[in-house]
């Protein structure tokens, strides 16, 4: 099993474990009924997945997938609220068509007629949509064994925080050489990040895509492409690099799939992202986000989530506690669908005005408490980006403070931050200067765990657990309002996105008495092993 490097030394708090104890009891009350939503509902994405499992790929010649048109097509005659794959295989049990392929083609072109079946009908079909399935998950689980060999045969990153750094030019060909340079470099961590508005696309691009929007689309053959790339690099660099893409916005489930199928080994995975950012109805994104992590945890997969974000628009001394209730949030999520501590590469960043009086000794007691608070999980470490003037050399030091934070709270995953960011695209000579910060801020400072220890009640400690008293208040008020309501009234990142309105709520659908869905099962069954 492929887990992070084990957590050095603990940031030595001296958090009331009782607190602690109340804050996670909070977070689950809290969580319940979001996950009870998600049980009750399915999507199209969610269904459009399975059929990607079954082995339905491809697009037709204006680019519209496969798998779009045959589960518009089911849910056209008969709703989705039983599932696609019962009607889809009773239709090829029927012989309305030989293959998933043709039979979405006829699907496309309104020649074909789906049935709810019954009987001996149903339990075929429903047999046929289990084999079927099978093999795109057995197909899944090999990849996660090809990853644990790789990692014995040539070796794992040797220390950490892994160095994450970011490739997109929009070309995957013009990618994979700068995501190979980046590796020798001293990137552990190659994130491709998407076009932009991908998020927002109720379908997956198909093929090996050459144009995109500050950054590349993500489909399963760039996901192809880039991964034979890095696993040249990794052979000839003796350690495995890892590769990172985004399964979030409207088609997480089916991203998260293709991630599985292809072997990524990280997935930027929240749903408030894209409620709060790309006002993607949250009811959508929750249900989605199950299904996304349930097979996150079958492959293998780390997953990244995005608190750094809320303090992009809402302020990080007096919101930082609205990260710590959102860490906690994922934390019961992710535990819930699955995945071990060892996955949970939970998000927060160093986003405190420079300014302010003591801002560094904030963002070492936020750094320490993350660290505390979830000592098995690796901690994704976002850089400097909202106080990032355009003076060069004044973001060149944050960026050394906050890799310095990140070596000392033994952070697992440690994003590369630009001293350009706000300036322009960064430069391929940006990104090796600001390698080489992270290089020496971790090599100089690595041993600093061993003898750094706050004072007690001091600025750090008290620090804190300020934000811990603050996270515990407000886990309080959700849990007896909901989490849907605190999202609606803005409490996270000042954004108001309330549950009945937003983007893909019309992909929802509740889930009828007689519900079936083949990968639900084997995901259930596997998370019972």
């Amino acid at each position: 099993m492929t887990r992070t490097p084990a957590p050095g030394a603990r940031a030595h708090l001296d958090l009331d474990p009782q607190v602690v104890r109340r804050a996670r009891s909070l977070a689950r009350r809290a969580g319940r009924p979001v996950v009870r939503l998600a049980q009750e509902h399915t999507t199209v994405s969610v269904e459009r997945a399975t059929l990607r499992l079954a082995g339905l790929a491809g697009a037709d010649h204006e680019r519209v997938p496969w798998v779009n048109h045959l589960v518009a097509g089911v849910r056209d005659q008969v709703g989705l609220e039983g599932g696609v794959t019962t009607p889809v295989h009773d239709a090829l049990a029927r012989g309305e068509a030989p293959d998933l392929l043709t039979l979405a083609q006829k699907a496309a072109a309104g020649a074909v007629t789906f049935r709810v079946p019954e009987g001996k009908d149903r339990t075929a079909a429903q047999r046929l949509a289990r084999r079927a399935v099978t093999q795109g998950m057995t197909r899944i689980d090999r990849q996660r064994a090809a990853r644990e060999r790789l990692i014995a045969k040539v070796g794992d990153a040797p220390a950490r925080p892994w160095v994450y750094l970011i490739v997109a030019t929009g070309d995957i060909y013009e990618d994979m050489p700068q995501a190979q340079a980046a590796a020798r470099g001293g990137a552990d961590v190659i994130a491709v990040i998407r076009s932009t508005g991908q998020s927002l696309l109720d379908y997956v691009p198909e093929g090996a895509t050459r144009e995109g929007y500050a950054g590349t689309y993500a489909t399963q053959e760039n996901f192809r492409l880039m991964r034979a790339a890095l696993d040249e690099t990794s052979k000839e660099l003796g350690r495995y690099v890892r590769l990172t893409n985004y399964a979030s916005g409207l088609c997480m489930p089916e991203i998260a799939t293709l991630a599985g199928l292809e072997r990524l080994d990280m997935m930027l995975n929240d749903s408030m992202y894209g409620i709060l950012f790309r006002d993607i109805n949250p009811i959508r994104t929750f249900v989605d986000q199950r299904f996304s992590r349930q097979i996150h945890a079958r492959a293998g997969i780390i997953i990244n989530t995005g608190e750094d974000n809320y303090l992009t628009t809402a302020d990080a001394v007096e919101a930082a506690h609205t990260v710590t209730v959102s860490q906690l949030l994922n934390e019961y999520f992710a535990k819930e669908a699955g995945l071990a501590d060892w996955q949970l590469g939970l998000g927060h960043a160093f986003e405190i005005n420079p300014d302010l009086p003591d801002s560094f000794r904030m963002e070492l007691a936020h750094a320490m408490l993350a660290r505390d608070l979830f000592p098995r999980a690796p901690l994704k470490w976002m850089p400097p980006t909202k106080h990032m003037t355009g003076d060069v050399f004044r973001g060149y030091l944050l960026d050394g403070f906050f890799n310095l934070v990140g070596g000392l709270t033994d952070q697992g995953i440690l994003l590369v931050g630009m001293m350009t960011e706000a300036v322009v695209t960064p430069f391929l000579s940006d990104r090796d200067l600001a390698l080489q910060n992270v290089r020496y801020a971790l090599e100089a400072g690595r041993g600093l765990r061993e003898d750094f220890r706050p004072p007690t009640d001091g600025f750090i400690q008290t620090r804190a657990r300020r934000v811990l008293s603050e996270a515990v208040d407000l886990l309080v008020r959700i849990a007896d309002d909901t989490l849907l309501e605190a999202i609606a009234d803005g409490t996270f990142g000042l954004m108001k996105r309330p549950a009945n309105a937003g983007k893909g709520l019309d992909g929802v659908v509740r889930k009828g008495p007689d519900y079936d869905n083949p990968t639900m099962t084997l995901l259930e069954e596997g998370s019972a092993r």
